[in-house]
């Protein structure tokens, strides 16, 4: 008896293990990131202080479920870690313009930014073609098509 509840309890233990396993991996698939590290090396707290945000530093740095965030202090590495879901970018760190438009995981400048309700959004903003500006107009519209583009495409 007792081996067969030890054989169950390692059992749900290494499943658990594998799921978790599984999500790291898809996240890492899913996310907007080189090799491994996210938001081109910008310090994802600095965005939701001062007035810009700032490059991290790899002696500050933070894996979280696959992805790795530079800080540029020990203070937002701490406050990081509180609440990585508070600062982690939307949909993966793509461009939220183009997962409304069509789902579609496109590059972004990490200094086209805008907060919204408390969550970072991204956009592309290369060769005079500024996807903020388009987000603008109807974020409310780009923001619900988005979010349903990042779940039923990339399982956000």
């Amino acid at each position: 008896m007792k081996l067969r509840l030890t054989l169950i309890i390692a059992a749900v233990m290494f499943g658990g293990s594998v799921l978790a396993q599984g999500d790291t991996a898809l996240r890492r698939r899913n996310y907007n990131h080189d090799n491994g590290i996210a938001l081109q090396e910008f310090d994802p707290v600095s965005y939701f202080k001062g007035s810009r945000p700032v490059k991290g530093k790899a002696e500050f740095k933070h894996t979280h479920l696959g992805i790795t965030y530079y800080f540029a202090n020990a203070e937002n590495l701490e406050e990081f870690k509180k609440s990585p879901s508070r600062y982690e970018p939307a949909y993966g760190g793509w461009c939220a313009y183009a997962m409304a438009e069509d789902g579609r995981r496109e590059k972004v400048s990490p200094m086209t930014y805008k907060i919204v309700d408390g969550k970072l959004y991204l956009f592309f903003n290369f060769s005079a073609n500024n996807h903020l500006l388009k987000w603008n107009q109807n974020e409310r519209k780009f923001k619900a098509q988005a979010d349903a583009n990042w779940s039923k495409k990339w399982g956000g």
